[in-house]
């Protein structure tokens, strides 16, 4: 998520506001009812907010990380592809993703069988599993071993290797600690960690009109030297003020998506029950892109690995990772 400036302010009606810089010359200003809960672990500052546009609102070191309003769209499109396009997704290994919505999202599919979940921050996953209640079953679930430590490290020592991989992660900030997990050295060790047929999918920043080339495109050229098929998508995440990007990196060059009615088929398949967002004819759209980000994919040359790094508006380090 891009950098952004966070602070409390009062207006003329003293209703508590966040003003989130999205770039130069462009912020997002929204009211806050109250704050809910907040703490301070050894990396990072988290809130809980009830906001007047989003409900309910997870904010880390001033980053909006999910809403109420939306945070299904966003996880829903992480997950499901993955998994959906998958024959039989058994054992999945989830990089970050501390809140515990990416872990709910995978352990609704009726053929996991264990979900390894690794997040470098203790007690922002506590925090989270203890005032998200959405998220508390999956926390509770016996699929689920949770791991406090680097997701990298865990990855590489695991003696088992996984179906699928999620890497749910903050942006590749130069300098920033998670640069690492998106280069094409860490994702040539994710392939090496894969069952036979398995799928790798990482979230990708702004897939919007401006700013889809900071994030976006590198990753998705730079997972094309890994796999021989890799597919961008991308859905708008009201929150995040932007289109949201992902990449599905797959073992068969041939891959093709299933049609409507075979994802249809398959969501009823696996217990997913009614979806907020995710259905076959919205799992085609998401595949969609418009004309100028195909156009740009396939321009980019950039490959994310040893000295090269994404561009980014701002700057600033995260924290997700420190100490991998």
């Amino acid at each position: 998520i891009f950098f952004r400036v966070y602070f409390f302010s009062s207006c003329v009606t003293a209703m508590l506001q966040i003003q989130e810089s999205l770039e130069e010359g462009l912020s997002l200003t929204y009211g806050v009812k109250r704050v809910l809960h907040e703490t301070t672990s050894e990396f990072q500052t988290v809130s809980v907010l009830d906001t007047v546009p989003f409900g309910k609102c997870l904010i880390i070191d001033g980053l909006m990380q999910s809403s109420d309003v939306d945070e299904r769209i966003y996880h829903e499109c992480l997950v499901h592809p993955a998994m959906l396009v998958h024959p039989n997704p058994k054992s999945v290994y989830i990089g970050g993703a501390g809140e515990g919505s990416t872990v709910r999202e995978v352990l609704k599919h009726n053929t996991v069988e264990k979900c390894v979940m690794v997040d470098i921050d203790g007690d922002v996953v506590r925090f989270c599993r203890d005032v998200l209640p959405q998220n508390a079953q999956a926390f509770n679930d016996s699929r689920l071993e949770l791991i406090i430590d680097c997701a990298k490290k865990q990855l590489l020592q695991a003696e088992t290797k996984f179906d699928i991989i999620i890497m749910d992660l903050d942006d590749p900030l130069e300098g920033g600690p998670c640069y690492q997990l998106y280069t094409k050295e860490f994702y040539t060790e994710c392939m090496n960690k894969l069952n036979p047929g398995g799928i790798l999918v990482t979230q990708c920043s702004s897939a919007g009109v401006k700013n889809h080339s900071m994030v976006f495109t590198p990753v998705h050229n730079t997972l094309k030297q890994v796999f021989p098929k890799v597919m961008a998508y991308a859905a708008h995440v009201y929150s995040f003020a932007d289109t949201w990007g992902f990449n599905l990196a797959l073992p068969d060059a041939n891959f093709q998506l299933p049609s409507a009615e075979k994802v249809d088929e398959l969501i009823a398949a696996r217990g997913l029950g009614d979806l907020f967002f995710l259905d076959g004819e919205s799992f085609h759209g998401v595949f969609s892109l418009p004309k100028f980000l195909r156009k740009s994919m396939g321009a980019e040359t950039r490959v994310l690995g040893d000295g090269h790094y994404a561009n980014f508006v701002g700057g600033g380090e995260t924290v997700a990772e420190k100490g991998c």
